[in-house]
């Protein structure tokens, strides 16, 4: 097998998508999204990094964040699939009790590795952002991508709340709004 290689030694963004083992629909539940989202925003806040747009999927979760130090993806995204787990396992324990049981006790709620995907410039940033905004359209799950509210679309487009403060990375601002499509 090649070894999975991520480049964390420059500021770049990155845009990083990891799935529920066995792409099981752990993620349907509003309360898992939250959850997600929740861990997400803690972990950031407490590296000091910044999300710029995020999609959290029923089977998967795209994300575009950016640290101010170099080497600090790999703990980010220990510390987010661990805790969010831990958390989801908890929720599915005690809420969804009767499915629970028909997972097997050894089975992580995430798959081991998550794909990561360097960005360094507008034009790819802005690529990577309509490809996860336009996530729950492809999939039928709405009309709109601002009409799937577990996704960073809204606050694009509308400016509303979506449950982490979204921030573009350093360099790559703009004056220029950035339209959903």
């Amino acid at each position: 097998m090649v070894a999975r290689r991520v480049y964390d030694r420059e500021k770049h963004a990155h845009f990083v998508t990891f799935s529920c083992y066995k792409r099981r629909t752990f993620l349907n539940p509003d309360r898992a999204k939250r959850i997600v989202i929740g861990v997400m925003g803690s972990q950031l806040a407490k590296q000091g990094g910044i999300c710029s747009g995020f999609v959290i999927m029923p089977d998967h979760v795209h994300a575009l964040i950016w640290f101010p130090q170099i080497e600090q993806l790999s703990s980010f995204m220990d510390v987010w699939k661990t805790q969010s787990s831990r958390l989801l396992k908890g929720l599915f324990q005690k809420k969804f009790a009767e499915y629970w049981k028909r997972i097997p006790g050894t089975d992580p709620i995430w798959q081991a590795r998550y794909y990561g995907f360097n960005i360094w410039t507008r034009d790819k940033f802005e690529e990577k952002l309509q490809y996860m905004h336009q996530n729950p359209v492809r999939a039928g799950l709405v009309a709109c991508p601002t009409d799937w509210p577990w996704s960073s679309a809204r606050w694009y487009d509308q400016g509303k709340s979506v449950g982490t403060p979204i921030h573009w990375p350093p360099g790559m601002e703009s004056d220029d709004e950035f339209t959903i499509s």
